[in-house]
């Protein structure tokens, strides 16, 4: 399309803040919950207590998650998820879900069923999660793959790349050499045009390049590690738990949880383009000391607050 360029053509993908909260909801921050919106498709990050409450607060089309990702099997992580399957049976769904959790989610939702003598309307698809490093989700445009985090239980963080798109043909590019719709495919993936009379038409006089695929890494619950570091270098934006406060760095490590200055360390080293924070102790009612510290070490950070839009890529600004 002439005179728009890639960037303004980008598909969406952002992140909404559903909880921020560790351990236990306050008055004002619910526990850890996310939904990340990728062009047309809705994903789940966690589903702590009340994210269905935040997902109808925030006007969010609740019945259009098909894929919830639960990084591991502590409450505050997860028991919003009876509620909200509940809920789907009672209005009435009839697409399949897919549910990517660590061992025993199946056990813990199937006994909520039996127990109260129901049996869903719509199909559960579980999908266990046992090692790092693996793709557990593929589409034409977007790939997930897991990271192991440092936890009590088995605990593992979500890396969502976006799939590097095809090379955009300039429309009048086809009526100048007149390239034949057989060629087009071949060009799409980068390779010149040869004319009939053998003359080379390079790629990227023909072409226009696509934008670069934007990344986001979740990790929730993790103690401070480099286990993932390889896997996220670079990456557009890193959410990443921040408990504590530096001063209490001793129980973070006790709780195998992470400090502000923890948090921001990792993101310095992976060369992550933009830090968001999030997985505040109850204990702290202001939030402002989190990203001061933590901008001491990583200035591009941010922190998540329950209602906010966070772009991936470009810019990162916040909506």
């Amino acid at each position: 399309m002439r005179g728009v360029s890639p960037k303004a053509m980008r598909t969406k993908f952002q992140i909404t803040i559903l909880g921020s909260s560790a351990a236990t909801p306050t008055s004002l921050r619910h526990t850890t919950a996310q939904a990340l919106h990728f062009h047309n498709r809705l994903f789940l990050l966690d589903c702590a207590e009340g994210t269905q409450m935040q997902m109808r607060r925030f006007k969010l089309p609740m019945m259009k998650f098909d894929h919830i990702f639960i990084s591991h099997l502590h409450g505050d992580h997860y028991l919003g998820l009876p509620g909200l399957l509940f809920s789907y049976h009672l209005l009435g769904r009839d697409k399949d879900l897919h549910i990517f959790s660590p061992p025993g989610l199946k056990e813990i939702v199937e006994v909520q069923f039996r127990i109260s003598g129901l049996k869903p309307v719509f199909n559960i698809v579980y999908h266990e999660l046992t090692k790092a490093g693996e793709i557990i989700y593929e589409d034409p445009y977007l790939s997930v793959e897991t990271l192991e985090m440092e936890h009590r239980l088995p605990t593992y963080g979500f890396l969502f790349r976006e799939k590097t798109l095809e090379r955009n043909i300039k429309k009048e590019s086809i009526t100048r050499h007149n390239i034949p719709i057989e060629a087009i495919p071949g060009i799409k993936k980068g390779e010149d045009f040869v004319t009939p009379s053998g003359k080379v038409i390079p790629n990227s006089r023909i072409t226009i390049s696509p934008p670069n695929p934007r990344s986001y890494a979740f990790c929730g619950d993790t103690a401070y590690t480099e286990k993932f570091l390889e896997q996220i270098k670079g990456i557009d934006l890193l959410y990443h738990e921040a408990t504590f406060l530096h001063d209490k760095a001793e129980i973070a490590r006790e709780k195998t949880h992470s400090t502000t200055l923890e948090a921001a360390t990792l993101a310095r080293k992976a060369g992550v383009k933009k830090l968001l924070l999030g997985h505040y102790s109850a204990r702290y009612k202001e939030m402002e000391g989190f990203a001061r510290e933590a901008r001491e070490v990583f200035p591009n950070t941010t922190l998540a607050e329950e209602g906010d839009t966070v772009q991936v890529g470009e810019n990162g600004d916040n909506s």
